[in-house]
């Protein structure tokens, strides 16, 4: 028992050393209801996505999406079969299929994001997330009470990307004015000139 009770702490101790991913980058364009990751500046995917139908912000108890510089502060749903449903970030057991009727629970994977400015400094403790939606038919407009939602293949791909620490930038703005150089659909790195997909 004293054993598996070491094994355990030794497992939290590395888990919590692990470096933040300062490798990525994820901006969300609310104008735009769209999602860029980036890998060291090279633009890998673009999603669609849907922010709050409540408008920008980052008023307590508010539903809106807050605009800003923040990161992914956690991880949640490894493994998890897409429509999984959360509850508190907690697997419920049921699934869900897209679009069912009467059903808008989070399900998939979350990140969940903390601001690291003060005009997103709520956003940890308002449970901002970017997480998967059944409600998909909503995607691509703002339909959400202030996450970032998205597909669960999308959501899936995404959190395979990324980790605990990836920059995370949202603006009300088009991607193109918030990201250098996305104009011309290749990278952002000169040295690469893969080009991006489009979703």
């Amino acid at each position: 028992m004293r054993h598996n009770n070491y094994l355990l702490l030794l497992g939290l101790l590395l888990a919590s050393c692990v470096a933040p991913d300062t490798q990525h980058h994820i901006v969300v364009s609310t104008r735009e209801q769209k999602l860029a990751v980036l890998d060291r500046g090279t633009l890998m995917a673009t999603y669609p996505v849907s922010t709050s139908k409540f408008g920008l912000g980052d008023y307590l108890r508010s539903s809106r999406t807050p605009l800003g510089q923040l990161e992914v502060a956690q991880k949640i749903g490894d493994n998890a079969p897409p429509g999984a449903v959360f509850k508190d970030r907690v697997r419920t057991g049921e699934v869900v299929v897209p679009n069912s009727p009467g059903r808008d629970p989070i399900v998939t994977r979350i990140l969940w994001l903390r601001g690291r400015e003060a005009q997103n400094a709520n956003a940890f403790g308002r449970y901002i997330y970017i997480h998967g939606t059944p409600e998909e038919r909503l995607i691509g407009m703002p339909a959400s009470y202030g996450c970032i939602r998205m597909r669960s293949s999308d959501i899936i791909q995404l959190y395979n990307i990324v980790g605990v620490g990836a920059a995370v930038t949202i603006v009300d703005a088009p991607l193109i004015s918030a990201i250098p150089g996305l104009a011309s659909g290749h990278s952002m790195s000169p040295a690469n000139t893969a080009p991006f997909v489009m979703r």
